[in-house]
Protein backbone atom coordinates (compact mmCIF):
# COMPACT_ATOMS: atom_id res chain seq x y z
CA UNK A 1 0.00 0.00 0.00
CA UNK A 2 1.22 3.81 -0.21
CA UNK A 3 0.84 6.70 1.95
CA UNK A 4 0.30 10.14 0.27
CA UNK A 5 1.16 13.41 2.68
CA UNK A 6 -1.49 15.19 3.97
CA UNK A 7 0.61 17.40 5.31
CA UNK A 8 -1.07 16.80 9.15
CA UNK A 9 0.63 14.86 11.56
CA UNK A 10 -0.40 11.61 12.16
CA UNK A 11 -3.27 11.98 9.22
CA UNK A 12 -2.66 9.91 6.51
CA UNK A 13 -3.88 9.00 3.26
CA UNK A 14 -3.34 5.34 2.25
CA UNK A 15 -4.21 3.74 -1.06
CA UNK A 16 -4.10 0.16 -0.39
CA UNK A 17 -3.76 -2.09 -3.45
CA UNK A 18 -6.37 -3.32 -5.43
CA UNK A 19 -6.22 -6.27 -7.96
CA UNK A 20 -8.49 -6.19 -10.73
CA UNK A 21 -9.42 -8.25 -13.61
CA UNK A 22 -13.05 -8.54 -15.85
CA UNK A 23 -14.69 -10.35 -12.67
CA UNK A 24 -13.95 -7.27 -10.34
CA UNK A 25 -11.14 -6.96 -7.71
CA UNK A 26 -10.25 -7.75 -4.47
CA UNK A 27 -8.33 -5.91 -1.97
CA UNK A 28 -7.42 -6.13 1.52
CA UNK A 29 -9.16 -3.34 3.18
CA UNK A 30 -7.30 -4.01 6.74
CA UNK A 31 -4.35 -5.99 7.69
CA UNK A 32 -3.30 -5.42 11.15
CA UNK A 33 0.64 -6.01 10.33
CA UNK A 34 0.73 -4.17 7.10
CA UNK A 35 -0.71 -1.09 8.73
CA UNK A 36 1.43 -1.02 11.84
CA UNK A 37 4.44 -1.31 9.93
CA UNK A 38 3.32 2.71 8.38
CA UNK A 39 2.80 3.40 12.30
CA UNK A 40 -1.40 2.56 13.03
CA UNK A 41 -0.47 1.21 15.87
CA UNK A 42 -4.67 1.19 17.13
CA UNK A 43 -6.63 -1.68 18.45
CA UNK A 44 -9.74 -1.06 16.43
CA UNK A 45 -12.96 -2.49 18.79
CA UNK A 46 -15.72 -1.17 16.42
CA UNK A 47 -16.46 -1.16 12.85
CA UNK A 48 -19.70 1.04 11.39
CA UNK A 49 -21.17 1.68 7.79
CA UNK A 50 -23.39 4.20 6.83
CA UNK A 51 -25.40 4.84 3.80
CA UNK A 52 -26.84 7.66 2.78
CA UNK A 53 -28.25 9.84 -0.10
CA UNK A 54 -26.58 12.41 -2.12
CA UNK A 55 -26.77 15.86 -0.76
CA UNK A 56 -26.29 14.64 2.99
CA UNK A 57 -23.46 16.17 5.22
CA UNK A 58 -22.53 14.42 8.23
CA UNK A 59 -20.68 15.80 10.94
CA UNK A 60 -17.83 17.88 12.00
CA UNK A 61 -17.69 15.28 15.14
CA UNK A 62 -15.72 13.96 17.78
CA UNK A 63 -15.69 12.55 20.83
CA UNK A 64 -14.50 14.75 24.23
CA UNK A 65 -14.10 11.75 25.84
CA UNK A 66 -13.22 8.15 24.81
CA UNK A 67 -11.57 9.55 21.62
CA UNK A 68 -11.33 7.59 19.17
CA UNK A 69 -8.76 6.83 16.04
CA UNK A 70 -10.77 6.10 12.70
CA UNK A 71 -9.67 4.28 9.67
CA UNK A 72 -12.70 5.47 7.24
CA UNK A 73 -13.28 4.47 3.26
CA UNK A 74 -16.17 4.08 1.15
CA UNK A 75 -17.61 0.91 -0.61
CA UNK A 76 -19.84 1.69 -2.87
CA UNK A 77 -20.26 5.89 -4.48
CA UNK A 78 -18.19 8.98 -3.05
CA UNK A 79 -17.98 11.70 -0.36
CA UNK A 80 -15.95 14.18 -0.10
CA UNK A 81 -14.10 13.62 3.71
CA UNK A 82 -12.81 16.36 5.94
CA UNK A 83 -10.77 16.44 9.26
CA UNK A 84 -9.99 19.29 11.30
CA UNK A 85 -6.92 19.10 13.63
CA UNK A 86 -8.14 19.97 16.98
CA UNK A 87 -4.96 18.88 19.13
CA UNK A 88 -3.62 22.00 21.45
CA UNK A 89 -0.33 22.70 20.57
CA UNK A 90 -0.06 21.22 17.21
CA UNK A 91 1.45 23.08 14.53
CA UNK A 92 -1.71 22.61 12.62
CA UNK A 93 -4.28 23.32 15.27
CA UNK A 94 -7.78 24.75 13.05
CA UNK A 95 -6.36 23.16 9.88
CA UNK A 96 -8.72 21.20 7.62
CA UNK A 97 -7.88 18.70 4.84
CA UNK A 98 -10.37 17.36 2.62
CA UNK A 99 -10.42 14.73 0.12
CA UNK A 100 -12.97 12.38 -2.12
CA UNK A 101 -13.23 9.10 -1.31
CA UNK A 102 -14.43 6.31 -3.73
CA UNK A 103 -15.15 2.75 -4.66
CA UNK A 104 -12.91 3.27 -7.39
CA UNK A 105 -10.01 5.17 -6.08
CA UNK A 106 -10.03 2.29 -3.25
CA UNK A 107 -8.82 5.42 -0.82
CA UNK A 108 -8.35 5.15 2.88
CA UNK A 109 -7.56 8.32 5.69
CA UNK A 110 -6.53 7.08 9.16
CA UNK A 111 -7.82 9.74 10.97
CA UNK A 112 -6.08 10.05 14.72
CA UNK A 113 -7.66 11.52 18.30
CA UNK A 114 -7.50 14.82 18.38
CA UNK A 115 -9.56 15.33 15.07
CA UNK A 116 -13.16 16.46 14.51
CA UNK A 117 -14.52 14.42 11.21
CA UNK A 118 -17.17 14.81 8.57
CA UNK A 119 -18.08 13.87 5.20
CA UNK A 120 -20.51 15.21 1.98
CA UNK A 121 -22.37 12.57 0.12
CA UNK A 122 -21.85 13.41 -3.93
CA UNK A 123 -23.58 10.04 -5.10
CA UNK A 124 -26.90 8.23 -4.34
CA UNK A 125 -26.23 5.07 -1.70
CA UNK A 126 -23.13 5.91 -0.58
CA UNK A 127 -21.82 3.10 1.60
CA UNK A 128 -19.37 4.85 3.85
CA UNK A 129 -17.46 2.47 6.43
CA UNK A 130 -15.39 3.25 9.58
CA UNK A 131 -13.29 1.34 12.11
CA UNK A 132 -13.02 3.34 15.76
CA UNK A 133 -10.39 2.07 18.36
CA UNK A 134 -13.13 3.07 21.19
CA UNK A 135 -16.88 2.51 21.45
CA UNK A 136 -19.66 5.40 20.51
CA UNK A 137 -19.87 7.26 23.72
CA UNK A 138 -23.48 9.74 22.48
CA UNK A 139 -23.09 11.31 25.78
CA UNK A 140 -19.40 12.76 24.96
CA UNK A 141 -20.22 13.60 21.27
CA UNK A 142 -19.85 16.90 19.88
CA UNK A 143 -18.85 18.81 16.90
CA UNK A 144 -18.00 21.69 14.78
CA UNK A 145 -20.24 23.57 12.78
CA UNK A 146 -19.72 22.73 9.37
CA UNK A 147 -19.86 25.47 7.37
CA UNK A 148 -17.62 27.79 10.07
CA UNK A 149 -16.26 30.24 7.56
CA UNK A 150 -13.28 30.22 10.28
CA UNK A 151 -12.13 26.30 9.06
CA UNK A 152 -12.01 27.45 5.04
CA UNK A 153 -13.37 24.00 4.30
CA UNK A 154 -14.35 23.96 0.39
CA UNK A 155 -16.88 21.57 0.42
CA UNK A 156 -18.22 20.78 -3.30
CA UNK A 157 -21.62 21.46 -2.83
CA UNK A 158 -23.63 23.26 -6.02
CA UNK A 159 -24.26 26.51 -4.68
CA UNK A 160 -28.05 25.56 -6.14
CA UNK A 161 -28.30 22.87 -3.69
CA UNK A 162 -28.60 22.88 0.24
CA UNK A 163 -27.19 19.73 1.79
CA UNK A 164 -29.15 17.57 4.15
CA UNK A 165 -27.79 17.92 7.24
CA UNK A 166 -29.36 16.62 10.89
CA UNK A 167 -30.73 19.00 13.35
CA UNK A 168 -27.89 18.37 16.04
CA UNK A 169 -25.30 18.95 13.42
CA UNK A 170 -27.11 22.20 12.42
CA UNK A 171 -26.67 23.98 15.43
CA UNK A 172 -22.60 23.03 16.43
CA UNK A 173 -20.12 25.43 17.75
CA UNK A 174 -18.31 27.54 15.80
CA UNK A 175 -14.12 26.73 15.69
CA UNK A 176 -13.60 30.12 17.60
CA UNK A 177 -16.08 29.40 20.24
CA UNK A 178 -13.87 25.53 20.83
CA UNK A 179 -13.10 24.25 23.89
CA UNK A 180 -11.72 21.04 24.86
Amino acid sequence: MKIIDTGIEGLLLIQPKAFGDSRGYFMESYQAERYREVGITVDFVQDNVSRSQKGVLRGLHFQRQQAQDKLVMVTRGQVYDVAVDLRPGSPTFGRAYGVILNDANHLQLFIPKGFAHGFYVMQEGTDFCYKCSDYYAPEFETGLLWNDPDLHINWPIDPHETPIISAKDQVLPRFKDFRL
